[in-house]
């Protein structure tokens, strides 16, 4: 959610900071804000306004001014409404805050706060943070000691980057349960929520633990852990370069990203999966045989997007591995009493591997003894490591808020860890080799269907008008329904609903009629003939029909509105291969209705909030 960056050194922090706030625009925010001390008198000064980073840009405050210190932020509003009251940075007396995540116990803080004399000026969280440290350093804490007692006192989740007017060299920046990270460059630092932010000055980072607090200047980093010890840790560096993260001639991110996602599933696979030998690679899993033969029972828990992915993953897996799988809801996860223990599997799905309630359901996993499997595509991330074991997608960074190549890279994730768990022995079988066969050849299947981009931009121009769609599946292509629904709402604003084929007869078939698209996942290897029936019962009550299919059916073709012919896999990968004209549909409606692709209204990439 929210976009923190902090930077202290021989730049031009106002300049870095909101080109920082520009590359975490992906999170998703309606306001934003930076805090700065000016060189030529030492005096701090705030910039803020409700709207996008641009309309922060051209406040003149912000120009002709020389800083080496400055924190920024994107808002995405929790406690008040979208304004520029609520926007961060928040000031009590020579004290700066920005601030993502929620403090729960603030209004027992802020009562506190105004007996002793504490003035509101906005309805957040975050300015009662602000008031505690002021607080303290009016009472002679030093600025570091001042954040450390503040931090204390607070019960929720926050990753804040601090200044102080009377001390205009540093930055101090402290975390739990929100992610932040340090970039370590050429006598600059740097402090954010999300690696983009400062990726064009330096790719060697720490990822920030829960409970430490760092002090910035440009001089250097000193972090400490709770109990105040100095932490000494070796820096990581990002595999991906800057350019990765930029649009490279495509209209929008969300674009470019579907159209790399061949190379995103290739480079997944490279290294993890062995035709000659027919096995998957464990120790990128940081399995062995041993987990593999006694997991009793696997837990998929996941939210939005990857918990589809997570429903894919269970077919897979059962009848890959004969082990029975339950998937969660992230949110529900964690507040029922899941009978699980040592010698099952939990297994998290999370893009960023900073999503607030997978996060808590993993940890209630470990609680109850389980051993733990991260699938996410951050390299450090808090899911990675709180995890036993962690899978990385290899998608590279994706910017576009409605997840697309991180979708498909899960999915494969997923694929490779049904054949290990299908093959405990490691040794090679026909139906292994099959398997992993028919997944080398998924990124050229996938550059067939870009092809028909072209072919789909019409159609979604037919259908842009549509208030809603229903889209069906059966067996893994359900989720996959689910996801193609889910697309188009997030990102067109059309309400839509996913429904296994075989259960539109028990209500959402009330809902067709002409005016109603019905787009339906057609697989050869599947359930052929019923899902051709349900087509049928569409068609008879006068419904639109769009069928995604990997078989030229005359009958079926005259049975559709619409008809998108795809190339034919394996029953389990064909769920990736439909994915994709889905995604395209969605983007090509929402361009169409003139909708923001990639931050569509009230979403954010990264939950890192409950």
């Amino acid at each position: 959610m929210c976009g923190i960056v902090g930077y202290a050194g021989k730049g031009n922090s106002i300049e870095i900071a909101l080109e920082g706030l520009k590359k975490l625009e992906y999170r998703g925010y309606d306001s934003a804000g930076v805090a700065f001390i000016r060189e030529d008198d030492g005096l701090m000064d705030i910039v803020r306004c409700k709207g996008k980073i641009n309309e922060l840009i051209s406040k003149p405050a912000l120009h002709g001014v020389k800083s080496k210190v400055a924190i920024g932020h994107t808002r995405w509003a929790t406690h008040g409404g979208p304004s520029e009251i609520n926007a961060h940075p928040h000031r009590v007396d020579d004290i700066a805050i920005v601030h993502n995540g929620i403090i729960e116990n603030y209004i027992e803080l802020k009562k506190s706060l105004i007996k002793d004399g504490a003035v509101f000026k906005s309805e957040t969280d975050t300015e009662v943070m602000c008031h505690l440290i002021a607080s303290f350093y009016r009472k002679g804490a030093t600025f570091e000691d001042a954040v450390l007692q503040a931090i204390k006192l607070l019960k929720g989740s926050y990753a804040v980057n601090v200044i102080c007017e009377k001390e205009p060299g540093k930055i101090i920046c402290a975390k739990k349960d929100s992610p932040l990270v340090i970039g370590l460059g050429d006598a600059e630092y740097f402090c954010a929520s999300d690696v983009p932010a400062f990726l064009s000055y330096t790719r060697d980072v720490i990822f920030m633990e829960d409970g430490e607090m760092a002090v910035l200047t440009s001089d250097g980093v000193i972090i400490r852990d709770s109990e105040g010890e100095l932490v000494h840790r070796q820096p990581t560096k990002i595999t991906w370069s800057p350019s990765m993260a930029e649009k490279g001639g495509y209209r929008h991110f969300m674009l470019k990203e579907i159209f790399e996602q061949p190379r995103a599933i290739a480079d997944t696979i490279t290294g993890r999966a062995n035709l000659s030998s027919g096995t998957v690679n464990l120790f990128e899993f940081g399995l062995d045989k041993e987990t593999l033969k006694t997991t009793r029972k696997i837990f998929i828990v996941a939210c939005g997007t990857s918990w589809h992915a997570a429903l894919c993953g269970k077919y897979m897996i059962e009848e890959a591995a004969g082990i029975p799988v339950e998937v969660d809801i992230a949110s529900e996860f964690r507040y029922r009493k899941p009978i699980i223990g040592k010698d099952d599997l939990f297994i998290a799905i999370t893009q960023s591997g900073e999503t607030a309630d997978t996060l808590a359901a993993l940890k209630e996993a470990k609680k109850c003894g389980a051993k733990t499997m991260t699938i996410c595509n951050v390299v450090g991330s808090t899911a990675s490591r709180e995890s036993d074991y962690v899978f990385y997608t290899h998608s590279g960074p994706e910017i576009g808020v409605a997840s697309t190549k991180a979708f498909v890279t899960q999915l494969v994730s997923l694929y490779l860890l049904s054949i290990a768990l299908g093959n405990k022995d490691l040794t090679k079988t026909p139906k292994s080799q099959d398997s992993i066969n028919a997944l080398l050849h998924i990124p050229a299947l996938l550059e067939t269907v870009l092809i028909a981009d072209g072919e789909i931009e019409k159609l979604a121009r037919q259908l842009s008008k549509a208030t809603g769609f229903l889209f069906l599946g059966r067996g893994v292509l359900f989720p996959i329904a689910l996801e193609g629904a889910l697309k188009l709402k997030e990102i067109s604003y059309i309400h839509a609903e996913g429904y296994p084929a075989g259960e539109m007869k028990h209500g959402p078939i009330a809902l067709i009629d002409e005016g109603l698209p019905v787009v339906v996942l057609l697989s050869k290897e599947s359930l052929y003939e019923k899902v051709i029936s349900n087509i049928q019962e569409v068609k008879s009550r006068g419904g639109k029909t769009v069928v995604i299919s990997n078989e030229d059916d005359d009958g079926v073709r005259a049975l559709s509105d619409h008809f998108i012919l795809v190339p034919r896999s394996n029953k389990f990968l064909d769920a990736i291969v439909m994915a994709l004209p889905l995604q395209l549909l969605a983007y090509h409606i929402a361009v169409i209705r003139g909708c923001d692709v990639d931050q569509p209204r009230n979403l954010a990439k990264s939950v890192t909030v409950e």
